[in-house]
């Protein structure tokens, strides 16, 4: 108990041992009894590069890729197959609901119709694209549930397509 001694010539003193007391039991109580947040983290699996075969190259058909392209001011250029002949595209677009999204969508139902397979996606970052931008698209990319999809290097051809469409 805290008491308040004023006997004698001596000054008041006020005994404040049972609140540090309290004070430490309260401080070890909320210790133990707060949940620490989790971070959210995106998981994502990145091959082992061959060491031995370093141009091993995985052949996909053409009507079942399409490539995006991520470039400066917030923009996307993409295209259908391979760039040199494109099934579809070169086209920029803006990242969002009614920007990459619907064309992803729109993508995956016509490769599942036509090979009864899911459409594979090539992410490829320019140099001026920005973090925000590569997490924005695959945030996309889960939320259009694309099963297939990977992060590739932007070729020089590919970013002279950028420059020339303005969003390098």
């Amino acid at each position: 108990m805290a008491e308040l001694n004023t006997g004698g010539k001596q000054q008041p003193r006020v005994d404040l041992t049972p609140m540090v007391d309290l004070a430490f039991l309260l401080i070890t109580f909320f210790m133990l009894t707060t949940q620490l947040s989790k971070s959210n983290a995106m998981d994502v699996a990145m091959p082992d590069k061959d060491k031995e075969n370093k141009d091993d190259n995985l052949e996909v058909a053409d009507n079942r890729t399409i490539t995006l392209l991520l470039g400066a001011k917030n923009k996307i250029e993409y295209y259908m197959g391979q760039l040199e002949k494109p099934l579809d595209g070169p086209t920029t677009v803006d990242y969002g609901k009614n920007g990459i999204r619907p064309v992803l969508l729109n993508k995956m139902k016509q490769v599942q119709a036509a090979t009864g397979k899911g459409l594979i996606v090539v992410i490829r970052p320019s140099d001026n694209s920005s973090y925000r931008n590569l997490v924005d698209i695959l945030d996309e990319m889960k939320i259009v549930d694309a099963k297939q999809y990977m992060i590739g290097d932007i070729s020089t051809p590919e970013v002279e397509l950028l420059k020339r469409e303005g969003v390098y």
